[in-house]
């Protein structure tokens, strides 16, 4: 029997540079609504649910779960590996994939293809991912997926210390190289250079701009990509913008 597949969208209200990102209205729909649509679309995914948190200012994401009929766990705010561990055990996820939501142009065809080779390596994979901290990006800045064994997650879970390994969910697997049979998915050509992902205001205006070119929400990361070389000029309105760090972590704690 084919192992349970299970897409993780972690979730929260209180980003500090653009709070409540993740329900902006991106072309009549909240972000959310998008990421949880286009990867519910991979056909080697069974089940896609949405982790947030108990603090009070989540409780939108949840009623927004419950009205489109998306199971929702509820857990730490800052320890989100543990949060994630607590849904992968609600789900009964055997892989997990672990997405964000903030990435309302992840494509179905990018996390079919990445779990083709993950599901298919040989010896086995604990860990994969289509971007790594420390390596050339070959992929849009919002495309980002991780995917690894829910035995790797549990190891995760039990022995991550690192204040960036809780909540970031998955460094304890990549930076234990010794430990795990991880790989680097990477795409040729490289699309690096783009940035799709929702963070910002400059971030929200270029993705409200993108989607008004598209009639709904089944155009592929290609189509974004000639969209892009078509009009150069859409790259520079988020030009600006500095991307995170996997050691970044919440200082509101």
């Amino acid at each position: 029997m084919a192992a349970r597949v299970v897409a993780i969208v972690q979730a929260r209200m209180g980003s500090s540079r653009l709070p409540g990102k993740v329900l902006a209205d991106l072309g009549g729909q909240p972000a959310l609504a998008w990421v949880t649509r286009r990867a519910a679309r991979a056909q080697r995914i069974d089940q896609v649910v949405v982790a947030t948190s108990t603090d009070g200012q989540d409780d939108p994401i949840a009623e927004f779960c419950q009205a489109a009929g998306l199971p929702c766990t509820r857990g730490s705010l800052h320890d989100v590996l543990d949060r994630f561990h607590q849904a992968a055990e609600e789900s009964r996820a055997e892989i997990v994939v672990r997405l964000t939501g903030d990435c309302p142009l992840i494509d179905p065809s990018i996390l079919d293809d990445n779990l083709g080779v993950f599901l298919a390596a040989q010896p086995g994979l604990d860990f994969a991912a289509n971007r790594l901290p420390g390596q050339p990006r070959s992929i849009p800045i919002g495309l980002d997926a991780e995917y690894c064994t829910r035995a790797a997650l549990d190891t995760a879970w039990r022995q991550a210390e690192a204040p960036h390994q809780r909540e970031h969910v998955m460094p304890f697997l990549y930076e234990n190289p010794q430990r795990f049979n991880t790989l680097h998915m990477e795409h040729h050509p490289s699309y690096g250079q783009y940035r799709w992902t929702l963070d910002t205001p400059d971030d929200l205006q270029l993705l409200r701009e993108v989607v008004v070119h598209f009639k709904d929400d089944t155009f592929s990361w290609t189509d974004v990509i000639g969209l892009f070389e078509q009009q150069p000029h859409l790259a520079q309105i988020n030009a600006a913008v500095q991307h995170k760090s996997q050691y970044d972590v919440d200082s509101r704690q």
